[in-house]
């Protein structure tokens, strides 16, 4: 996750908070203390820190909170509006001219992604908004940018209007323009030059590229990582070329989140999106709201949602669901699964979008055990992956050879799926109330008010098909 050690304190300082019942002004400034040496650790701008604990004491300390039966549970949720307001408050997409193609124009440093991030918001406006783009190689400068924005065109099938280096980026950038406007292409995304630090003559370049394309959004592209550096850069990018917005890249590591948290503030220019990894659809709009959930542990179940459905088709999903509840969900399902579940993020990932769960600490998901099931599964004849039961002794022992694992770890797969088959039988033949109550049991802890698949009682109950209600559980 971004900024995870910014996550971890900002939420232990709550968390003290909300053991208590009655809470003091003294409490209040015990956990600001704690959350200002946080934001100081972040690299956050000494004076939105100052800022930020001021408005939130000002509105924490207030009688009503302060009297109230859920005194914690409220200076909690003022800490989230305040993070939420300090990062813009809401989301702000890229705005479209009404007439002639939209151009986007890439700036930066070098060294922060920027021709990866052309490639990426190309990607990801072409399938959010139906555009059909055009990626303008404009950075002569740096040794192989033209090769790499051209790999990249190549990767996503998207065509690179490229004039080598020999010609100059505004001469290539008004060329691009009549280009796109001859062949149909509504988005134009210039890839520009950057430095190893700002000068006068990137600033003059950028300027008069911007005066032959007449770009409707200038985005900045920073490195998360540089912290309070970011907010300088940014702030001398916007004085020279008046930014539209920013793109923020590597959050997907331990980052100090300081960019996160001033750059907005200190620039009123808002952070348009995030780059979570390296793969060429890992970026999101920057939504404040759900980065203060997530900074807070509060989880974030609309990008989670979002997320799922890019990835699910609906008609594949209810076929699916139809066979788990029948209980026909075969090893070809549980494929599609695990690979959906890796294009989201994998386990961890998804895990910590979930409320009351993304403050806790949550156990890494071997990739390595991922592998190995694939192997099994790979292993197997279509016909076994359709009727695992004919699965027997002699087959084990050749899928554990052809997977190269023991035999241990197929018996294990093939008993997690005859599980989780019961189970989906189950919950099938439940009444509303059963599985009202079910739900519940299994968000208490599982086993503790459940028997879960594969406990032996829970066997035995399904074997009897013994129970309140048409079911095998008993609640």
């Amino acid at each position: 996750m971004a900024f995870e050690s910014l996550s971890d304190k900002l939420q232990t300082a709550l968390r003290g908070l909300t053991k208590k019942g009655i809470l003091t002004e003294t409490d209040v400034d015990i956990m600001l203390r704690e959350v200002r040496l946080a934001l100081l650790e972040a690299d956050v701008n000494i004076k939105i820190i100052k800022e930020f604990i001021t408005d939130v004491k000002m509105q924490a300390v207030g009688e009503k909170v302060l009297k109230s039966m859920t005194a914690s549970q409220q200076v909690v949720k003022i800490v989230n509006e305040e993070l939420t307001k300090l990062m813009g408050s809401v989301a702000v997409e890229i705005t479209y001219p009404t007439a002639g193609p939209s151009v986007l124009m890439m700036v930066g440093l070098q060294g922060a992604g920027k021709t990866t991030q052309t490639g990426k918001i190309a990607n990801f406006l072409r399938k959010k908004d139906k555009k059909k783009p055009l990626l303008v190689a404009c950075d002569i400068y740096r040794p192989a940018a033209v090769d790499q924005l051209k790999t990249l065109g190549k990767q996503l099938d998207i065509p690179v209007f490229e004039k080598g280096v020999d010609v100059s980026p505004v001469e290539i950038a008004k060329e691009a323009m009549q280009y796109a406007r001859e062949f149909g292409h509504d988005l134009v995304i210039l890839d520009t030059a950057g430095r190893l630090h700002i000068n006068e003559a990137l600033m003059d370049e950028l300027t008069q590229v911007k005066t032959v394309a007449n770009p409707n959004e200038i985005l900045l592209v920073v490195d998360a990582m540089t912290g309070q550096d970011a907010v300088n850069v940014a702030q001398s990018f916007h004085n020279q070329l008046s930014l539209t917005g920013v793109v923020l890249t590597k959050l997907d590591g331990d980052t100090r989140g300081g960019a996160a948290l001033s750059i907005r503030k200190v620039t009123n220019v808002p952070i348009k999106f995030i780059g979570l990894g390296e793969k060429l659809d890992e970026l999101e709009i920057f939504h404040p709201e759900r980065m203060a959930s997530r900074i807070l542990g509060m989880g974030d179940i609309m990008s989670l949602i979002e997320r799922a459905s890019d990835e699910m088709d609906e008609e594949e999903d209810m076929k699916l669901a139809e066979k788990m509840m029948a209980g026909q969900f075969d090893f070809n399902d549980f494929l599609k699964q695990m690979k959906m579940m890796k294009r989201m993020g994998g386990l961890g990932s998804i895990m910590k979008m979930l409320p009351g769960v993304g403050g806790n600490k949550m156990p890494d998901v071997d990739p390595k055990l991922m592998a190995r099931t694939e192997a099994i599964v790979y292993s197997m004849t279509e016909k076994e992956r359709r009727n695992p039961s004919i699965i027997n002794q002699s087959r084990k022992d050749r899928l554990a050879k052809g997977a190269g694992v023991s035999l241990t770890q197929v018996n294990a797969l093939i008993k997690q799926h005859a599980d989780m088959q019961k189970m989906m039988k189950m919950f099938s033949n439940m009444d509303p109330k059963q599985m009202e109550r079910a739900a519940q049991a299994m968000q208490r802890g599982g086993a503790g008010g459940m028997n879960m698949p594969g406990m032996p009682s829970a066997n035995r109950a399904a074997r009897r098909g013994k129970g309140k209600g048409r079911g095998g559980f008993r609640f």
